[in-house]
């Protein structure tokens, strides 16, 4: 029997959570939560299947540690690459088996495989269009999940780094948000330390 939409997309939310309740450190369900708040604070009218997506960033990425992949930055980003690659196909694998149409799994393929992002800071306006929505909500939900809940971490796993790398870090993150991403992470600075607030105000600045 046929499940109807709704039915279909609950039945694929189980399966998600399914695979983020076998994470060890019982993280990504957490995670998918996050995710999925965000979304649907940055886009109050998003559709099943983004809310689906946003939960499946993070899916299975604990069998793939990134200490099974070489060290320095050429093996971190064969690394986030793979991911995305693997994340998305299982991501449309379960919500084919699930009954989610399959032009709304390939939707969710493409926003989780981050598809055509790299476009996003092309010199050609016809190129930077071709970033989809949905791929963009998710990168920007990302980046505020990091803000606020990952970066104090961060920061306290690395209190050696120099205030000019944090900065670039930084920098680096905060151009890969929309307008409407930007402004959500502002809501969010006021909440870190006064040195983060400050590292963070310089990055914009210069970004």
């Amino acid at each position: 029997m046929s499940l109807s939409a709704p039915e279909a997309y609950a039945q694929a939310r189980t399966l998600i959570d399914e695979v983020h309740s076998k994470d060890p450190a019982s993280l990504e369900l957490g995670y998918a939560d996050a995710m999925e708040a965000w979304t649907l604070k940055l886009q109050p009218t998003a559709p099943p299947s983004l809310l689906l997506a946003a939960r499946c960033q993070h899916l299975d990425r604990f069998s793939t540690p990134r200490s099974t992949y070489p060290e320095g930055k050429a093996g971190y980003l064969k690394w986030r690459r793979d991911l995305y690659t693997t994340q998305s196909l299982h991501a449309q694998r379960l919500l084919l088996s699930s009954g989610v149409s399959a032009s709304e799994a390939d939707s969710v393929r493409r926003y989780v495989s981050k598809e055509n992002l790299a476009l996003k800071n092309s010199s050609d306006e016809a190129k930077r269009d071709k970033v989809e929505k949905g791929t963009q909500v998710l990168e920007d939900a990302a980046v505020l999940v990091f803000l606020e809940r990952e970066l104090l971490a961060f920061v306290g796993g690395n209190e050696d780094w120099e205030r000019e790398k944090w900065v670039g870090i930084m920098r680096k993150t905060w151009i890969k948000l929309s307008e409407e991403g930007k402004a959500a992470a502002m809501t969010i600075v006021p909440s870190l330390p006064k040195e983060l607030q400050e590292i963070l105000v310089e990055a914009v600045t210069t970004a």
